[in-house]
């Protein structure tokens, strides 16, 4: 008894540092597993089995096929025949919302999300949309994608992995999860073309021309008599007590943008800066420099360009390493060679000092560096560009090459040749190679917060299930089973994962739920089959706020959401999907 109350106790903890969300989700999964081997729940010698469980290895190795996937060519030609859709905003919906859930059900959801989000960007900008409108139905149509193959999404890997180990039957197989999925998906898409993006509040959005960057740039020039004469592009910064940033300068016919930080001034250099107006007041007045009049080309965006020097609008992901961290304490200039210019937060531009804002995850950048070095940078950013990608056709063979390689590997896996992370891992193998994707791409495809995560929570929820904590939960839904029909049952289970998918990672969620709900079913002598497949679904339906999934919160900046914009197309997403979750899982997997 006193080993149960503490899995509770930590498991309530995790799920309530998780829901607080200051602490990141693999760190607190860590610790829950640290204090319960510590405390001799979990034996030392089984603390790190988790990280050799086959679903940790299976959602790491589709990670990496879907990769290589995407660098073959294959989702940015569909996406250039969505660029194609005409002005009907209905239409533009139900095509992208299509072409998202199908990729989702073979690529990573956020990667095909992220590839789709600039098409849908360009469509409401050259039809004077809100973006709002476009960006929260892709978005939702990722995770209903997701659900509809073994490989969609993790909580799917997860939930088949816990059949085999709880059943000893073999796991779902890579379409088992179709015949209730794909109803599921399609009815979701219909109603958010038809209905659901009604609901959404319209909102300006971050994207494109939000910055307007002209209000904000200014040129100073450097008089005979400025203190700054001599001192480097860093030091003349420091003369000012707001926040400067120098974008450019510009000395006779030569301009430089993004200049070196330890270039010397001269009297007569113009230096274009980013500045607040009460920060440029200091700089004139400390700096003894003078405002450029009678410019012939006002400033705008592009005067913060070159031929090899350009700006980016970009998104930080969940997993960033910008996130809580402020300019100032990156660095990131001198450590990697890019300027922030902007940045905007919920649809509002943030106007305090830059240098000392705390970024979070949904904000979006303005960043200025070198192309090549700005290509290099943003992954290690854990940053996504918000700007039209190039189309990579033209590479056939590359993309035949790609999908012959995933073709084998699931129908290898399917056969019951070979098992699912074998085959990947084997796919995965053949795609470096044969050059479709490199041995850094692979460790940068991979959500290693993911794999923590899972790594340490299949342990606990190992722990949980020995203890009887699962069973003791499985009991309260027992409690009300001479009430309800076996239907409602399942509508229970269903509902209270798709709360818990709300607020906490849906891998998280799924490997909480899962031992309770087949505790539920042995206690009933009824298949686990239903029950783990509604809680497959329920994991998958983080449809209520913008922390529940990546894609969430990927949108929340480019469509200017605000945390309540998400309840009003979410909830009625989510009643509409118990609806016709329910039959269709008691119609295809009986009790």
């Amino acid at each position: 008894m006193f080993e149960q109350m503490l899995v509770l106790f930590t498991i309530a903890s995790v799920l309530i540092l998780l829901i607080i969300d200051k602490i990141r989700y693999d760190v607190v999964a860590l610790s829950a597993l640290v204090f319960l081997t510590a405390a001799r729940v979990i034996p030392a010698n089984e603390a790190f089995s988790g990280f050799a469980h086959p679903a940790v290895i299976t959602v790491a190795s589709v990670l990496v096929i879907g990769q290589g996937l995407m660098n073959s060519g294959l989702v940015d030609v569909i996406s250039e025949m969505v660029a194609k859709v005409g002005s009907r905003l209905t239409l533009q919906i139900f095509v992208l919302c299509i072409m998202v859930a199908v990729c989702s059900a073979f690529i990573n959801n956020v990667g095909a999300l992220a590839l789709f989000m600039p098409v849908a960007i360009r469509l409401a900008k050259k039809n004077e949309r809100s973006p709002s409108l476009l960006l929260m139905p892709i978005a939702f149509s990722s995770l209903l994608g997701g659900m509809t193959t073994l490989i969609g999404t993790p909580p799917n890997i997860i939930i088949s992995t816990f059949r085999a180990e709880a059943t000893g039957m073999d796991a779902f197989n890579m379409f088992d999860f179709s015949p209730v999925g794909i109803f599921v998906a399609v009815v979701g898409i219909i109603f958010i073309s038809l209905i659901g993006w009604r609901l959404i509040p319209v909102r300006k959005g971050n994207s494109s021309d939000f910055f307007e960057i002209n209000n904000y740039l200014t040129e100073v020039r450097l008089t005979d008599e400025s203190k700054a004469i001599g001192s480097c592009v860093y030091e003349f910064e420091e003369f000012s007590d707001g926040d400067v940033l120098v974008v450019g300068s510009i000395r006779g016919d030569e301009k430089i943008v993004a200049p070196n930080p330890f270039r010397k001034l001269q009297a007569g250099d113009i230096v274009i800066v980013r500045s607040s107006a009460e920060a440029l007041t200091s700089l004139i007045d400390k700096a003894k420099v003078e405002l450029v009049a009678n410019k012939d080309i006002p400033l705008d965006n592009e005067e913060l360009k070159a031929d090899d020097v350009t700006t980016v609008e970009t998104v930080i992901m969940n997993t960033s390493p910008l996130i809580d961290k402020s300019a100032r304490s990156l660095r990131l200039r001198y450590r990697y060679g890019v300027n922030l210019i902007a940045v905007s937060r919920e649809g509002e531009l943030v106007r305090q000092r830059l240098n000392n804002i705390r970024l979070k995850a949904g904000d979006i950048l303005l960043l200025q560096g070198r192309s090549e070095t700005l290509n290099e940078i943003l992954p290690t950013l854990g940053c996504l560009p918000l700007a039209e990608r190039p189309i990579r056709i033209g590479y056939p063979k590359r993309l035949m090459l790609a999908l012959s390689i995933f073709i084998v590997a699931i129908s290898l896996a399917t056969m019951g040749w070979v098992t699912f992370p074998i085959a990947f891992i084997g796919g995965a193998i053949m795609m470096i190679l044969l050059d479709l994707i490199s041995v850094q791409e692979i460790y940068n495809s991979i959500d290693w917060s993911v794999i923590v995560l899972l790594g340490a929570m299949i342990p606990v929820s190992t722990a949980f299930e020995t203890t009887g904590g699962a069973a003791m939960i499985a009991d309260r839904f027992l409690y009300f089973s001479p009430y309800l029909p076996e239907w409602g049952l399942l509508a229970g289970l269903l509902i209270v994962t798709m709360l818990l998918s709300d607020i906490v990672n849906n891998a998280a969620a799924a490997v909480l739920m899962a031992p309770i709900g087949i505790q539920l079913a042995q206690a009933l002598n009824y298949s686990v089959d239903p029950f783990l497949m509604a809680i497959a679904i329920g994991a998958s339906c983080a449809f209520l706020t913008p922390i529940g999934h990546q894609s969430n919160t990927l949108i929340l900046g480019p469509g200017g959401y605000k945390f309540r914009d998400y309840w009003p197309m979410g909830l009625p997403l989510e009643i509409i999907i118990v609806t016709v979750a329910v039959p269709l899982l008691l119609f295809f997997w009986p009790l």
